[in-house]
């Protein structure tokens, strides 16, 4: 089977490090779904306006292997335990497929490259390449009791961010409630524990860096890339 990419997103994040764990943690961060010129139809999206989330199918795009393997080392039991692949969400499987749901605040008609979708939440790579499109069914795909498995002793992780006013102006005011949340979930891998390790993330064309000391996040520096 060939898999079609139908649309590429837009995120402010132009390399890995830094994007949320799992889509919805940063409702505040927003994407634009770009559809390939071959499925650029008003029609292919009629009646998706009615729906709050949709799923999106899309590939890893930055972890493509020709190899796989039965376990992973998931960052958030400190990159030393070991599961095996299909109990994980690791990008590092059989088929790179990811799985997102992501808040859909509206879609726009723009002349140049058709039916926009503008969605919040997205845990997606800049430009990632996507394969289908389906509305979130609540009713179907909601499970409030279902296990969380190892991901239940990981889930609340959140620091508090520190960031000196003139630090912060330099972000854009579009752009504070997404850097601030994405920073909140502490972008570090969890085996690292360094207080005085520098850490480096681009996010919407700014260099952001900052220090964890226990759960609080320093932010020390913020330019324009």
């Amino acid at each position: 089977m060939t898999l079609k990419v139908i649309a590429h997103i837009r995120t402010a994040f132009p390399t890995k490090f830094g994007i949320p764990r799992q889509s919805g943690l940063v409702d505040s961060l927003r994407g634009e779904i770009i559809f390939t010129p071959e499925y650029r139809s008003a029609d292919a999206v009629r009646g998706l306006e009615d729906f709050s989330h949709i799923w999106l199918v899309w590939q890893f795009s930055g972890a493509v292997r020709d190899t796989w393997s039965p376990t992973v080392r998931p960052p958030r039991l400190g990159g030393n335990t070991r599961m095996g692949v299909f109990a994980t969400r690791s990008p590092f499987r059989p088929n790179p497929l990811g799985l997102s749901s992501v808040k859909l605040e509206g879609i726009e008609m723009r002349p140049e490259v058709g039916p926009v979708l503008l969605v919040r939440g997205a845990d997606l790579m800049d430009d990632t390449p996507i394969y289908d499109i389906k509305p979130y069914i609540p009713y179907a795909d909601c499970h409030p009791d279902a296990a969380a498995g190892f991901t239940a002793q990981t889930q609340f992780h959140h620091v508090e961010v520190v960031c000196p006013e003139e630090v912060w102006a330099q972000v854009p005011a579009a752009e504070r409630d997404g850097l601030r949340g994405v920073l909140e979930n502490d972008p570090r891998p969890s085996y690292q524990h360094d207080p005085e390790r520098v850490y480096g993330m681009e996010f919407a064309g700014l260099e952001v860096h900052f220090k964890v000391d226990g759960d609080t996040l320093t932010v020390t520096d913020i330019s324009r890339r």
